[in-house]
């Protein structure tokens, strides 16, 4: 009589890694609704809700920089989390897709970056000499230039 031979289904996850992937995107999840918060907090407490004239230089705001990258961190590690979780092929195809994005992302802003570093350069003393004209106007921008200006003597 011949011995049945039983294969493990190919769809099944490992338990260990199940919950290690869980276990890392819970902390990222975490950690994501907390930059967000804080960005909002942020942008509430200098007022930016009710007085939207202030939005004129949104892209080096420090609190909207937080606002994103807390939605991005918030958006990875909640379908890393579910899809670990339950198993969800779906989740997990779009977690790998998010990891992929940003790892080719940031490949690309390090390559773009060595490239032009001096156009870089160039744009970056641009926009902060620009930003000395409000200086009094916003906080932040205030933080922005006196921590550019203390790297510079250093």
């Amino acid at each position: 009589m011949p011995m049945k031979r039983y294969r493990r289904d190919q769809s099944e996850v490992s338990c260990c890694l199940k919950y290690v992937i869980f276990g890392f995107n819970v902390i990222f999840w975490l950690l994501g609704l907390n930059i967000l918060g804080i960005g909002v907090w942020a942008w509430t407490e200098k007022d930016t809700f009710n007085n939207l004239s202030r939005l004129t230089n949104i892209a080096l705001d420090p609190a909207f920089v937080l606002i994103v990258t807390g939605l991005i961190t918030f958006t990875i590690g909640f379908t890393g989390c579910v899809g670990a979780l339950r198993e969800n092929t779906c989740l997990l195809a779009c977690y790998a897709i998010f990891l992929a994005i940003l790892l080719l992302l940031e490949m690309t802003a390090g390559i773009l970056g060595f490239i032009f570093k001096d156009w870089i350069k160039s744009q970056a003393t641009n926009g902060f000499q620009a930003f000395i004209v409000h200086y009094r106007d916003d906080p932040d921008q205030q933080n922005l230039i006196d921590w550019r200006r203390n790297i510079v003597l250093f």
